[in-house]
């Protein structure tokens, strides 16, 4: 099977909505991953900051087969130990407060908030919801309506849902949105579809306080973020603050399909029997992935690797100089490389052939979120490299 066989197969086989993608890959270890041709690449994108452990991590082979030869389902009829466990585990993790519903996906975690959102609004007099342009929150119709990025909003909308949008960052616009109708505003810490786009100091602050003074519950949407990726458990933490509602997927499951809504105080008990649920949601071999990535982050030491090496890869990228480069920004792991001209794809594809997998995620900006356990040698290997990976698509004069 040469990746040509597979990815004309895939051509046939799917729908069009994702293109085909470039790359076949059938197997990894670590933060190496290897295509259906034998080229090796190095992963600097773990699957959309999924990857937390890298591929074919021992812990979460052994959890998840553990797991699978025990009891593999057991739906919302019953208990299984490992949705406990899981639900505990991020209740420790968040200072032992909050309610905790399990999903199989980032957009479903954030129905979950959305519909506990609205049921506060009906209940408090409260109509409509704030978000953020550029934002992205899911491409369900309740996340996608909550989802500020006009490509992916407008060929499905109008929508059922009041959302009024408002500039990123700006906490004057946000105050003027925000009235005491206002069900919810939902906000990413940092934009990460949007580019990786962190908000001006204080914003995040800014934007609790404008929700405690007028009663709306501040969602906050750490799909991407979480699970250690910008060197906290959860990015919302440098802030010192914490929202009502908390929602988590990618990193959570090390590469299995998990996500999570968490509500404080009284917004994790807005639901009554039968407000909602999941056939698949707290599925055991799912919660024991979960389980093993964050007792491995923990044991391993990978929150301050984050820090540590995601430190040194943002240095070493913004010391480049290179007419093509026009900076690099984000936190931890979790960081974009902005380009004077909108040539992401095509520096993701010269990346792609010196060995390296990075993601074009704006026409102007490349996102770097590679695997937690991403090695100090690996991330300087990005670095020498970037300098020929932009001479290759835009050569430097002289």
């Amino acid at each position: 099977m040469s990746s040509e066989d597979l990815l004309a197969r895939y051509a046939a086989a799917f729908m069009p909505n994702y293109g085909v993608p470039p790359v076949a890959l059938v197997a990894g270890q670590g933060c190496v991953a290897h295509d259906a041709d034998g080229k090796e690449y190095l992963d600097f994108i773990a699957g959309i900051a999924v990857s937390s452990l890298g591929h074919a991590h021992e812990a979460l082979a052994e959890a998840v087969s553990n797991q699978i030869h025990s009891i593999a389902h057991t739906s919302n009829l019953f208990v299984n130990e490992q949705e406990v466990l899981l639900a505990e585990e991020l209740r420790r993790l968040l200072g032992g407060e909050g309610r905790v519903f399990l999903t199989n996906s980032g957009t479903e975690a954030n129905e979950c908030a959305l519909k506990l959102a609205i049921k506060y609004g009906k209940a408090n007099g409260r109509s409509y919801f704030v978000a953020a342009e550029n934002g992205f929150h899911g491409r369900s119709m309740g996340a996608l309506s909550l989802t500020g990025k006009q490509s992916i909003r407008e060929p499905f909308g109008p929508f059922a849902l009041d959302v009024r949008f408002v500039p990123y960052g700006d906490a004057d616009a946000l105050r003027q949105a925000v009235t005491e109708e206002c069900a919810a505003v939902f906000l990413e810490p940092t934009l990460g579809e949007g580019g990786v786009v962190p908000p001006p100091d204080g914003y995040l602050a800014a934007a609790r306080q404008i929700c405690d003074d007028t009663g709306a519950l501040f969602v906050m949407d750490e799909i991407q973020s979480a699970i250690g990726r910008t060197g906290t458990w959860f990015a919302h933490q440098h802030d010192g603050i914490r929202p009502d509602i908390l929602t988590l997927a990618k990193g959570l499951g090390g590469g299995l399909p998990i996500g999570a809504c968490i509500g404080f105080g009284p917004y994790g008990e807005l639901f009554a029997k039968g407000d909602h649920g999941s056939t698949f949601g707290g599925n055991p071999v799912a919660c024991a992935a979960a389980l093993a990535v964050l007792a491995t982050i923990e044991k391993e030491g990978l929150l301050d690797n984050a820090a540590r090496v995601g430190a040194l890869l943002k240095d070493g990228l913004s010391a480049v100089e290179h007419p093509l480069l026009k900076g690099v920004r984000g936190r931890g792991l979790w960081l974009g490389v902005v380009l004077a001209e909108a040539r992401a794809a095509d520096v993701e594809a010269a990346a792609r052939d010196a060995g390296f997998l990075v993601n074009a995620v704006q026409p102007n900006v490349i996102r770097l979120a590679p695997p937690l356990i991403v090695t100090p040698d690996q991330a300087t290997a990005l670095v020498n490299a970037f300098p020929s990976i932009l001479d290759a698509v835009s050569p430097k004069e002289g």
